[in-house]
């Protein structure tokens, strides 16, 4: 079931899945309203959703005008949904809120920042914002009841699945709970922690708050490590309803902005909108894109960036996507491979069109898929076609720095024609980087191949690693590919604590 729906995920990009998600929550609590399961008028559902998407697509087409910025539209009606499901929806007593809120968000994004990357939340700035400024205005969050959990729920997960950030919300849940159980438990008994509870998880907007403000990938950080601190603090404010810290009652948007600036300080981050200086075509469906590089640009072999690129035209997949870098920190390029498909999305027609000198943004360094700091470990790294671009960045950069590993790359392409940077990985071989190369076509082998044939099973994995049980396994590909390799692994014998693989949040193929 789970590759069924993956495949789904695949086809879209994040930032349009929770574009999507959005819709679909205001649109279940305006039916709901409208049949009576909850008391609200679901007129009021639709004016606050048209003047919080009119008065963020002006006010953002503005900001964008005045500071000739590149902006991304399925963020700014992203925004707007969330202010409509989080303040008031009376109306017209809460239509100037709503308005000026988001006006402010718009601002917030373009205001609030540096090096052009924005420091807050915009949703949550502009209602603390307003909140602080008029007292008698304040978000009620009022998506969280109990009619609209099981449709929170279940477009939730499923944007969590798409990104991954499991991890990161289980810290949130399980600090949430502890924090909030003794808060309880120390303020009213003990017979209050289950009610406590009840009403956390029932009665107010946890799992919306969890789902979309936590895992915001522009404003929280970009590592699994930080992204637990990070959690583990805004769930500790989040909760000071019933930790009341030092007589201060964090409201949720309070919380989430003192994380962003936890997220700021432990993981300062940058925007750079950066020309094209070279574009090579490295097989019949992959291209090599290299940009200029600032001298600022700080990145670990085998992350990767967002790349957003603005066009005309754009379909339902957006101007943004994640790549790997596939050059190495010690050159002087930020490089990207990327793999076209028939037919190909508006993105990556326009990304193929450009001509030198033309610019692209680039933004928010992020990824755990690096090297360990004890380079004798014995490692594997197992790449599918363009899944190579990471361990290009590795293995160049352990060329550059002239560092001797104890690492096997296993490639798997269709054919022969499929394999890239096949030149470096004969030049690593001296730095103790063995590659075997596998090709899937077994129709069309060249002759006299000595690599391997078909799709890598346990019997691949024991024929060329006999001490595949002591080694660590880096897995890059597109997902599903990523998913086999590991079900194979695990089937081999190999600890899943052993296993490494790829992932990027906002993945979509074409």
């Amino acid at each position: 079931m789970f590759r069924v729906i993956d495949e789904i995920l695949n086809k879209i990009t994040m930032y349009r899945f929770t574009l999507y998600y959005l819709i679909f929550l205001v649109a279940s609590v305006a039916g709901l309203s409208f049949f009576g399961f909850l008391n609200y008028n679901p007129l009021d559902i639709i004016i606050n959703s048209f003047a919080a998407i009119t008065v963020c697509y002006i006010a953002n087409y503005v900001f964008a005008k005045i500071f000739g910025a590149v902006t991304n539209f399925e963020s700014v009606f992203i925004t707007a949904l969330i202010l409509v499901l989080i303040i008031p929806v009376k109306f017209p007593a809460n239509l100037l809120f709503i308005i000026g809120a988001s006006g402010v968000a718009m601002a917030v994004k373009y205001l609030l920042t540096i090096e052009k990357h924005h420091l807050f939340n915009p949703a949550a700035a502009s209602v603390a914002a307003i909140s602080l400024l008029s007292p008698e205005h304040s978000a009620t969050w009022w998506v969280g009841t109990p009619a609209m959990l099981p449709f929170v729920l279940v477009g939730g997960l499923l944007l969590l699945r798409k990104t991954q950030r499991e991890r990161q919300v289980i810290y949130f849940l399980i600090t949430y709970l502890i924090a909030s159980g003794v808060g309880a438990i120390i303020n009213t008994g003990f017979f209050s922690l289950v009610p406590t509870w009840e009403y956390g998880i029932l009665h107010s907007a946890l799992f919306f708050f969890m789902f979309v403000m936590l895992t915001e990938p522009l404003t929280s950080p970009t590592t699994k490590k930080l992204q637990g601190y990070y959690s583990i603090i805004v769930a500790f404010l989040y909760s000071s309803t019933q930790l009341r810290l030092f007589g201060i009652i964090f409201t949720p948007e309070l919380a989430l902005l003192v994380g962003n600036i936890f997220s700021y300080i432990v993981n300062p981050n940058f925007r750079i909108l950066t020309p094209l200086i070279r574009k090579k075509q490295l097989s019949h469906d992959t291209f090599e894109f290299a940009f200029a590089k600032k001298n600022d640009i700080k990145f670990i072999p085998g992350q990767y960036m967002e790349w957003t690129l603005p066009h005309k035209n754009m379909d339902s997949r957006g101007n943004r996507r994640y790549f790997s870098i596939s050059s190495s920190p010690t050159e002087n390029e930020l490089a990207i491979a990327v793999k076209f498909y028939n037919p190909s999305s508006s993105y990556k027609k326009q990304l193929l069109n450009l001509q030198s000198n033309s610019k692209i943004t680039a933004a928010q360094v992020s990824g755990d898929f690096i090297l360990p700091k004890n380079l004798k470990t014995p490692i594997v790294f197992i790449a599918g076609g363009v899944g190579i671009a990471p361990f290009r960045s590795m293995i160049q950069y352990i060329l550059d720095k002239n560092l001797q590993t104890d690492i096997i790359l296993i490639y798997s392409n269709r054919t022969i024609n499929d394999i890239l940077y096949s030149d470096i990985f004969e030049r690593a071989e001296v730095n103790g980087i063995r590659t075997i190369y596998n090709l899937t076509d077994i129709n069309n082998l060249p002759p006299n191949w000595a690599g391997g044939t078909g799709h890598i099973n346990e019997n691949t994995i024991k024929k060329y690693l006999p001490d595949y049980q002591k080694r660590i396994f880096y897995i890059s590909g597109p997902q599903l590919m990523v998913q086999n390799f590991e079900e194979v692994l695990l089937k081999t014998g190999v600890k899943k604590s052993s296993i490494k693989s790829d992932f990027f949040p906002g993945y979509s193929e074409k």
